[in-house]
């Protein structure tokens, strides 16, 4: 049982400690486990902590719950990341109010270059699932990442189109990943995990509260590149979903409807507000996203007879986003004279496409 893993759920369970104080904690004594080994007078010397929450520290009764929780998922054939494991999502990382730890089922590539969120009103029309179904087949060559909430309406759709076509998707949970809601979704989600997968934050066990989905819409927006709204109303999750993914300076799009349906209000409102680019087919999303028409793109394998330096400045560059030359040197920490020659050398063997301003990626196999 790994140790560490086992004391920050330990510290995550104690009643008193929320995210930032979990996170101070770990800063101060370097990892989860030295925590525990801290004494009274060394833990109140900690911003947040007082004596009744050194107290429960010093019990350790939290360590029981802990190890229930690990063993849990030990039976479940799941997995727990916590933030401090290199397979936490990267892009999770980087927002603000990121949930510290992620229990998985499935086996999802979280670090997709192209991860995209599709969500919408539970009461979806046929229009709404239509355009789903055929935006999905659009994005196959691109074979991104599909991420929703699996509810009811467009949620359900998008999953149930990317496993009818064999696309990686993943659902979001407001629940334990071992209660799946709503119920009539089980059996798309257990196919889901043969190429994708649930996550959630929520421990096992935990209902589907209402107050627990306005987290788990911070989840699909921080996980995403581009969000998609498809329907919505004057209010719901998906508005809010998109809300927060703006909030992460994050890509929005919104599908219109007809000024006549309800479903559409909100993705109007979205377009109107500025909240949102319009969204009709796959290539608005090419030229707003900057991806290369209809090609399914791939990293190319590094060539083994690359020299050193020749190697620090490929693996600067990707098939997705240009870099300029400052910053491949700068990356790379090899003299702008010498990367000049360097990327010269690569675009002569196929490797490296040169684009004006002094900018440059990968080339596709």
């Amino acid at each position: 049982m790994d140790e560490h893993k086992l004391a920050f759920l330990a510290l995550y369970f104690t009643h008193g400690i929320g995210n930032q104080l979990l996170k101070q904690l770990i800063s101060y004594a370097g990892n989860p486990s030295r925590v525990f080994e801290l004494t009274k007078a060394k833990l109140l010397q900690i911003p947040g902590i007082g004596e009744s929450t050194a107290e429960i520290i010093l019990k350790k009764e939290s360590f029981k719950k802990a190890e229930i929780e690990l063993s849990k998922i030990q039976k479940s054939e799941g997995k727990i990341f916590t933030y401090l494991d290199n397979q936490f999502p990267s892009r999770l990382k980087q927002i603000p109010d990121a949930p510290l730890i992620l229990y998985q089922k499935g086996n999802t590539k979280f670090e997709n270059t192209k991860c995209v969120a599709i969500v919408g009103t539970r009461q979806a029309s046929d229009y709404g699932k239509s355009f789903v179904e055929k935006l999905i087949e659009q994005l196959i060559p691109h074979q991104p990442l599909i991420i929703s909430g699996l509810a009811y309406g467009i949620d359900i759709a998008a999953h149930k189109a990317c496993v009818k076509h064999n696309l990686q998707t993943l659902g979001v949970l407001g629940s334990g990943i071992d209660v799946v809601y709503p119920a009539a979704h089980k059996e798309t989600a257990r196919r889901m995990c043969d190429n994708g997968g649930l996550i959630s934050e929520q421990p096992f066990g935990t209902k589907p509260d209402a107050f627990n989905f306005p987290a788990r819409n911070r989840i699909i927006a921080g996980l995403s590149d581009l969000i998609i709204v498809v329907e919505a109303a004057d209010k719901g999750g998906a508005l809010i979903t998109a809300e927060i993914a703006n909030s992460y300076n994050k890509e929005v799009m919104a599908v219109p409807g007809s000024v006549f349906s309800p479903q559409s209000v909100g993705c109007h409102q979205l377009i109107k507000q500025n909240k949102a680019h319009l969204l009709s087919d796959v290539k608005d999303i090419e030229y707003l996203m900057n991806w290369e028409p209809g090609i399914d793109k791939k990293e190319k394998e590094i060539p083994q007879d690359l020299t050193e330096n020749e190697l620090k400045v490929f693996q600067q560059l990707s098939v997705e986003h240009k870099k300029t030359m400052d910053e491949i040197s700068w990356g790379s920490a090899i003299p702008i004279q010498q990367v000049a020659g360097i990327l010269l050398n690569l675009e002569f063997r196929g490797l490296v496409k040169a684009f004006p301003g002094n900018q440059f990626k990968k080339i596709y196999n």
